[in-house]
């Protein structure tokens, strides 16, 4: 085979894969286009729906819909641009604040729970419980009238749990209670009138009955006792 027909047959073949190049570019350009042919069918539908809808929608405001409204509107907001975005800019601190506090509110929350955890250990609300029981128990069992009466009367009760609180009284009901502890008085079984009357002719007999008749005298007449001296 000669150079010219060599060089002939390369022309040859190049020119047929260029020409299957082209062929493949221009079934390429046919499939694109039958892609764009669609999407403008499938776009034409849904503008067509869309513009239905917005007819039927909008002839239910049409009565209460003003171009001026709308064109009053976009000029409000046009003039109150920086404020809206201030206002984004401090929705992005807030953000950011939030963001950034979230540690610290867990950390919070843990050590809460950590803390009523140990007042739960230590019997704080079993105490609590009691207490709400003892206060329902005191409720249910006073009328309207003994508060009234408690309320009348409150002056002169506290007055009264002030003087038996002295230090002094406090003493002589510890001694008066040590005393009764430690007594053990065991009567005779056969106790005479003269055994009797020659008992009350002891001094400390007498002293002891004087004692009882003046506490008598003085808890009968209470004007006597001074419970504001202290």
């Amino acid at each position: 085979m000669s150079t010219t027909e060599m060089s002939l047959e390369e022309r040859l073949e190049s020119l047929d894969r260029k020409l299957d190049f082209v062929v493949g570019q221009m079934k390429e350009y046919e499939r694109k286009q039958r892609e764009i042919q669609e999407l403008k069918e499938d776009m034409s539908m849904i503008l067509r729906d869309l513009f239905q809808t917005a007819s039927v929608e909008l002839d239910e405001v049409a009565q209460n819909f003003d171009t001026r409204d709308l064109l009053h509107l976009m000029k409000k907001l046009m003039r109150n641009v920086k404020n809206l975005n201030s206002m984004l800019d401090q929705l992005e601190s807030a953000r950011d604040l939030v963001r950034d506090a979230a540690p610290l509110g867990k950390i919070f929350f843990d050590e809460t729970l950590h803390k009523l955890e140990e007042l739960d250990k230590r019997g704080y609300f079993t105490f609590l419980k009691e207490v709400s029981q003892m206060v329902d128990t005191v409720v249910t069992s006073f009328t309207a009238d003994d508060v009234r009466l408690l309320r009348e009367n409150i002056v002169q009760i506290l007055l009264t749990v002030k003087s038996i609180t002295q230090p002094e009284m406090l003493d002589l009901v510890k001694n008066a209670t040590a005393f009764f502890e430690k007594m053990s008085i065991v009567p005779e079984d056969n106790v005479t009138y003269l055994r009797l009357l020659k008992e009350l002719r002891k001094p400390e007999v007498k002293r002891g009955i004087a004692f009882l008749i003046e506490f008598v005298k003085n808890i009968s007449i209470p004007d006597k006792i001074n419970i504001n001296k202290n």
